[in-house]
């Protein structure tokens, strides 16, 4: 993997929209990968003016955790909506750089091509790691789709115009769907396919839920850390 320094990121908003439009010409949507043999789930927590980055890898397709890395930072880059990877990212990529086990998907708890620039958390860093990358995100952040059934299973194409940019998938009965979009070197059927595969009796797939997890345990230790001292 390759990874941009942290510093390089500093960008002002409109030199950050103008990257993103620049860097949409390279997102292929093409199924990369035939064998999945480990994947990852990446999120971030903040703490003050502090952001806690987190990766775990995981066998697939038994989900059995094999390592964990983080990184904590300074925020670095204002809250915009449609730019959380400017935000975000540099810390994740720092993560990254300390895996050991190089996974063979990434799950990001963000969007991939369901954002108005078709450049989410998981298509801007899918670039930057040249990975296969799929978004799984609690809420929409753009386009619109049709009800869709109570079963687990059940989805509903999320559509900008004509352009399908993602789905909305109910991952547990009767519970509220996650909205799913390819990131990078994957299509939407497929990434569609593995997040059901990554999904167990919770709404989040387990890599994205376990990543969420870590992140927030890990923010509590700062916060103890901080007071003890």
């Amino acid at each position: 993997m390759k990874y941009p320094n942290l510093h390089s990121w500093e960008v002002t908003p409109e030199e950050a929209i103008q990257l993103q439009k620049e860097l949409q010409k390279k997102i292929s949507l093409k199924k990369s990968l035939n064998k999945i043999k480990k994947v990852a789930g990446a999120d971030v927590s903040y703490y003050q003016n502090k952001m806690i980055a987190g990766v775990i890898i995981f066998e697939f397709p038994n989900l059995k955790v094999i390592e964990r890395q983080s990184f904590i930072s300074p925020v670095n880059f204002p809250y915009i909506p449609g730019l959380l990877t400017f935000r975000e990212g540099p810390i994740l990529l720092e993560a990254f750089k300390r895996i050991k086990n190089e996974p063979d998907i990434i799950l990001f708890d963000g969007q991939g091509i369901a954002h108005p620039r078709r450049m989410g958390m998981a298509t801007h860093l899918g670039l930057f790691l040249d990975k296969p990358t799929i978004g799984c995100a609690k809420s929409k952040l753009s386009g619109n789709y049709k009800t869709l059934g109570e079963e687990k299973g059940s989805y509903s194409l999320l559509r900008e115009g004509k352009e399908i940019i993602g789905a909305v998938i109910r991952t547990r009965k009767k519970v509220k769907p996650v909205f799913i979009s390819p990131g990078n070197k994957i299509d939407l059927h497929n990434s569609i396919e593995i997040v059901l595969k990554c999904t167990d009796k919770y709404k989040l797939p387990v890599p994205v839920r376990e990543a969420h997890l870590f992140v927030n345990q890990l923010k509590s230790e700062l916060i103890t850390n901080i007071a003890a001292d």
